[in-house]
């Protein structure tokens, strides 16, 4: 899992698992590009660090294609790309309006899209490198009250597997985390609505407490995952998912 020297574009990186993942490459001495839509959080969180800060919204194609470009042109290659860039919005399929389900489906499931495609374009030529998208474990089992994101995530597991069957053979692979429940700043996003700050950390310690494992993720355990999917330890995995989610879907 030696990632060091690796060029790596890691989207989302502001904050959570993101954020995680951002400072574990860095730890290992990966060369990390890190895009968010919010360039002061970038800045505040990786101001001591030698990552590479992009402001960048995955949903916007010519965006992306620019970030990607970029990346080539100053170091010839892309060795890996990590998908975290993400959206939620907590509601059902009775009151989800059309503007949230658009928004949703534009950043997770078009955003993942327009990352997969130009890494692709310019990872098949050199014949290697490792694409990951972050899914949910709610892609498959799904939950109430979230109508979008659990589309959204259903659409990112069939956007791995279909790139992956497109790219098999080329060097290039294309895989899949499933995070369950994590300790991230979007498990408690929206709560606020309905739900004191109070209330909050009681409705997550709940939550916690539906897992088999008794407690939440810690992002740097998504991370882990992550950087073994990056990195070479896992060169015949194509179209793989790992699901990460304390035995939550074993259920």
């Amino acid at each position: 899992m030696n990632l060091n020297g690796k060029i790596i574009a890691v989207t989302g990186a502001a904050s959570g698992m993101g954020r995680a993942t951002t400072e574990a490459l860095l730890a290992q001495g990966a060369i990390v590009y890190a895009a968010d839509v919010n360039d002061d959080a970038l800045r505040d969180l990786f101001a001591a660090t030698a990552a590479e800060l992009r402001n960048c919204d995955v949903s916007q194609s010519d965006q992306i294609n620019a970030f990607i470009a970029g990346i080539v042109q100053e170091h010839d290659r892309l060795d890996g790309v990590a998908n975290f860039a993400g959206v939620l919005k907590r509601t059902g399929v009775l009151d989800c309006t059309d503007e949230e389900f658009d928004f949703v489906m534009s950043v997770n499931a078009k955003g993942t899209f327009n990352v997969c495609r130009a890494a692709a374009r310019v990872m098949k030529p050199r014949g290697s490198g490792s694409i990951v998208n972050i899914s949910s474990i709610w892609s498959d089992v799904a939950a109430a009250g979230v109508v979008a994101y659990c589309a959204s995530k259903g659409a990112v597991s069939q956007i791995t597997r279909a790139a992956a069957l497109d790219l098999a053979g080329s060097g290039v692979r294309v895989n899949e985390v499933r995070p369950g429940e994590t300790n991230t700043p979007m498990l408690a996003s929206e709560r606020g609505r309905t739900l004191s700050a109070e209330d909050i950390e009681k409705k997550l310690a709940e939550i916690a407490g539906t897992i088999p494992e008794g407690r939440l993720a810690e992002p740097s355990e998504i991370a882990q995952a992550v950087i073994f999917l990056l990195s070479d330890a896992a060169s015949y995995l194509q179209g793989s998912s790992i699901t990460v989610d304390g035995a939550y879907t074993a259920c």
